[in-house]
């Protein structure tokens, strides 16, 4: 087993330009800095039905959940930018969550969450970055046994704070952001030492 962290960073939207996926590159950039492994993904690539039990026992689970899992079960943690759509999480996360979370015959309960640790934060148009939605996530999260770092941070204004490059215009905005990541990479490599 590597010593190297293995986190999987990932935003709570599909919009091609979304600040979320912006900001979660920039936390992502501060935990390989640190020593991580990171594979960005885009919930995009995974379509998903939303989730339902009758499809689930009718057709199986569906090839996309299948993966979005097996990537989740391999990574140690989770960077997750996520927006804010009106004071909660985005559909298309929650639903993801939803189906990764799915028990298969013979593996442990929440075997893609249980132990593992994430670090959360979110950018929005809004005057308080999706702060309200972060709230909801954190909840989310600790309740199928993920480790929620305290550390968080939500972009307010964000057509704003990013320049066209993907950049952020505050550079301290930006560092705290890498030490999120940092802050991660660090937690995660303690707990597998």
């Amino acid at each position: 087993m590597s010593a190297t962290p293995r986190i999987l960073a990932l935003a709570g939207s599909t919009r091609k330009d979304s600040y979320n996926k912006r900001l979660v590159r920039i936390a992502a950039r501060g935990a390989e800095d640190a020593g991580a492994e990171i594979r960005e993904i885009d919930l995009r690539d995974f379509p998903l039905p939303l989730f339902d039990e009758d499809l689930e026992r009718e057709e199986g689970t569906p090839e996309a959940a299948t993966r979005l899992k097996g990537l989740m079960v391999g990574h140690d943690g989770f960077l997750i930018s996520s927006p804010e759509y009106n004071s909660s999480i985005s559909a298309v996360l929650k639903n993801a969550i939803d189906w990764a979370s799915r028990p298969v015959p013979g593996e442990p309960p929440l075997v893609a969450f249980r132990g593992k640790a994430a670090t959360i934060l979110s950018a929005s148009p809004g005057a308080l970055g999706g702060l309200r939605g972060l709230v909801h996530l954190r909840a989310i999260l600790g309740n199928i046994g993920v480790i929620v770092l305290p550390d968080q941070i939500a972009v307010p204004r964000a057509f704003e704070a990013f320049l066209e490059d993907g950049s952020l215009t505050d550079p301290k905005q930006r560092a705290s952001i890498e030490g999120l990541g940092k802050s991660l990479a660090t937690f995660l490599a303690k707990l597998k030492s």
